[in-house]
């Protein structure tokens, strides 16, 4: 079985999006093909484990969400880690860019879609975009969805989201609350 550059693992709330409050393991994969500007994984490290230690280490925490994150987690999970997160009686979340096609057994799809990356997925629960002034209209109008965030580049261009969500109102403003209340 192939191991995966895992980052981190850890456990503390979802900051982000539609789960935003909910106690959460977050599986943080290195690596990315997408190199953006305000990535905050440190792609360089990480230590690679396989999927039944990727398991081990989720089962140490008392809740039942775990959310793939990274870099971009679709690069390296396969079927098999969610078939075992499933049996170890996880709800399985994914935060991606879109550009790779995910295997079958993922509950929650948050897609990140970034700049003019093609989204290569098929299900979507959730769009979140980072904003910093772009044109998003075209993600709402291509990317078929029951959620569409707009999250603010940062925290430094909160006032702009928020007009942009108001006038967009489709829009939701999603804001990174793990930063502002100081957790991980």
């Amino acid at each position: 079985m192939k191991k995966k550059k895992i980052n981190e693992i850890f456990y503390s709330l979802q900051g982000e999006g539609m789960h935003t409050g909910t106690p959460a393991v977050f599986v943080r994969f290195s690596g990315c093909n997408l190199h953006c500007p305000f990535c905050d994984t440190r792609h360089e490290e990480g230590i690679w484990m396989s999927n039944e230690e990727i398991v081990e280490a989720v089962k140490r925490h008392p809740c039942r969400f775990v959310i793939l994150t990274g870099g971009e987690p679709s690069l390296q999970i396969d079927e098999d880690l969610l078939h075992r997160l499933h049996d170890a009686g996880r709800y399985i979340c994914i935060e991606t860019n879109g550009t790779h096609p995910l295997p079958a057994g993922i509950d929650w799809v948050t897609c990140s879609p970034k700049g003019d990356a093609p989204v290569m997925l098929e299900k979507i629960d959730e769009v979140k975009v980072v904003y910093t002034g772009q044109d998003v209209e075209t993600y709402h109008k291509q990317l078929k969805a029951d959620h569409y965030s707009l999250q603010p580049c940062s925290g430094l261009n909160t006032a702009e989201t928020v007009a942009y969500v108001l006038a967009h109102p489709w829009w939701r403003l999603s804001l990174q609350t793990h930063k502002l209340i100081d957790i991980r």
